[in-house]
C-alpha cells in the first residue's frame, strides 16, 4: 500500500503536470538561466509572414544617418551560429559590455529595413555571390552566413577546408556564397622571412591583377569587392616585374618608399580595371568602401592601442582623418574613373559607402575578446575587424537594399 500511494505521488497527473511547466518555463526563459547566454530576438518563426521587403535607397542615401537604439537586437550569437571567426568571437570570450548589440542603423530620412533571412535567400535562390578582399571580406560574409543561419545553414563544399577560399551551398535555395582571398587584389607573394635578405616584406606586382578571383568572377551574379588594411603591411612594389619602390624600406633596395597610399591606389586601378576588361561579366560588381582603421586609442596597433568604448558616437563627434581619409579619398577616386568607364560599356558599377556608419563605431570592435584571457597567445587588441553579431550586420542590411535596387 505504501508503495502504491509513492508511486502515485512521484508520476499522478499533479507532479507531471508541474513538472512539464517548469520544463517549459525553463526552456522559454533559457536567456535568463544563461541557457543560451546573450538573447536573441524571436523572429525566425515570423519570417513566414513577414511583409514583402522593398528598397528604400529611391527615397534616402542609405549611407548616411545615425545609430540609434535597438531593443531587439541581436538576432543570432555564438551559440546559435557557429560560423563565427575565433577572433571576432566577442561574446563566446567573455565580453563584458553587452550595451554595443543595442543599436541599429537609420538613415536620414527613412527607416532601414531589418534583415529578413528568409527574404533574402527567396531572392537569392538559383544565384550566386562572391566576396574577394582579405579578412574584412570574410568577416562581412560570416556576419550574412549568421544571420541567414536563423533559416538555413548551408553545407561547406570548399576544395580545402583549411584554405581561406570557401564556398558555401544552400540546397534548397541552390544558392552559393563563395569567398576569395585576395588581400591586396593584385598579384602578391608572402614574405619569405627565411631567404637570404631576410626582410619581411611583402611583394606587389601592381600591373597585374590576382588572376584568382579575376578569373572566376565573371560566372557570379552579384561581387562585392574590398580591400584595404594590408596595404599597411611592409612591402615592395614590381611594375612589368621590376622592382620601383617600396613601402616601410630602408634605402637597402636602392628604390624610393612610394609609401602605402601608392600601392593602395594603383592596386584598385589596376583592379577595377580587370572587372571592367571582362567580356563575359554577367552580374553586378559592388566595391564596398573601407572600413576604419582608426579606432585604436592611447596608441597605436603595436603600441598598447586598445579600443574600449562601449557605445556609438554620433556623426558630428568623429570625422575621417590620416590614413582613412588617404585611402578612403583614392578608393573613391578610383571607383569613380572606373564607373564611368563601365558606364560607357553599359554596364554598372555600384558602391556601398559603410565607412560613415563604421567610423562612428569604434565599441563593435573584438579589442582583447578574441581569446581567453589566460591563454598564451602573441595578439594585439583588435581594433580592426568586427565582432558577431555587431556593427557589421548593418553590411547586409545595406547589401540586400542594394541588390533590391536592381
Amino acid at each position: 500500500m505504501k508503495l502504491h500511494w509513492l508511486l502515485r505521488f512521484l508520476f499522478g497527473p499533479v507532479p507531471v503536470y508541474f513538472s512539464a511547466l517548469a520544463i517549459l518555463i525553463v526552456l522559454t526563459n533559457a536567456q535568463y538561466f544563461g541557457l543560451v547566454g546573450v538573447g536573441v530576438a524571436p523572429r525566425a518563426a515570423k519570417l513566414a509572414s513577414s511583409t514583402p521587403v522593398v528598397s528604400v535607397m529611391k527615397y534616402c542615401d542609405i549611407f548616411r544617418g545615425e545609430w540609434v537604439p535597438d531593443r531587439e537586437a541581436p538576432y543570432y550569437n555564438h551559440k546559435t551560429c557557429h560560423m563565427i571567426q575565433e577572433h571576432q568571437n566577442c561574446l563566446k570570450y567573455g565580453r563584458p559590455d553587452l550595451g554595443f548589440l543595442k543599436w541599429r542603423w537609420r538613415p536620414s530620412g527613412c527607416e532601414l529595413p531589418r534583415f529578413d533571412p528568409l527574404q533574402f535567400l527567396q531572392f537569392a535562390r538559383g544565384k550566386s555571390l562572391a566576396f574577394v578582399g582579405d579578412s574584412l571580406a570574410r568577416n562581412h560574409m560570416q556576419s550574412l552566413l549568421c544571420l541567414l543561419s536563423q533559416v538555413s545553414y548551408p553545407k561547406d563544399i570548399s576544395a580545402n577546408p583549411t584554405d581561406q577560399n570557401k564556398v558555401y551551398h544552400y540546397r534548397a535555395y541552390n544558392f552559393t556564397i563563395s569567398m576569395f582571398w585576395s588581400p591586396f587584389l593584385v598579384r602578391a607573394r608572402e614574405p619569405d622571412h627565411d631567404g637570404p635578405a631576410h626582410t619581411g616584406h611583402h611583394s606587389l606586382y601592381l600591373d597585374e591583377p590576382d588572376e584568382k578571383w579575376v578569373s572566376q568572377i565573371s560566372r557570379f551574379d552579384y561581387v562585392l569587392v574590398s580591400a584595404a588594411n594590408w596595404f599597411s603591411r611592409p612591402s615592395l612594389f614590381y611594375e612589368k616585374r621590376r622592382l620601383i619602390g617600396c613601402s616601410f624600406c630602408s634605402r637597402q633596395y636602392g628604390v624610393p618608399d612610394l609609401t602605402l597610399y601608392y600601392s593602395q591606389r594603383r592596386a584598385w586601378r589596376v583592379a577595377l580595371r580587370a572587372i571592367n576588361d571582362l567580356e563575359q561579366l554577367r552580374g553586378r560588381v559592388i566595391v564596398r568602401m573601407l572600413s576604419p582603421m582608426s579606432h585604436f586609442e592611447n596608441g597605436t596597433w603595436d603600441q598598447g592601442g586598445d579600443c574600449k568604448r562601449t557605445q556609438p558616437m554620433r556623426a558630428n563627434e568623429t570625422a575621417m582623418e590620416g590614413r582613412d581619409l588617404h585611402f578612403y579619398t583614392a578608393q573613391m577616386e578610383e571607383f569613380r574613373a572606373a564607373e564611368k568607364v563601365a558606364r560607357d560599356k553599359g554596364r554598372r558599377l555600384m558602391l556601398m559607402d559603410a565607412t560613415a556608419a563604421m567610423l562612428m563605431r569604434p565599441d563593435g570592435h573584438p579589442s582583447r575578446y578574441g581569446h581567453w584571457p589566460n591563454e598564451k597567445v602573441q595578439l594585439y587588441n583588435d581594433c580592426i575587424h568586427w565582432c558577431l553579431p555587431g556593427p557589421i550586420d548593418i553590411w547586409n542590411d545595406m547589401l540586400f537594399q542594394m541588390l533590391l535596387a536592381e
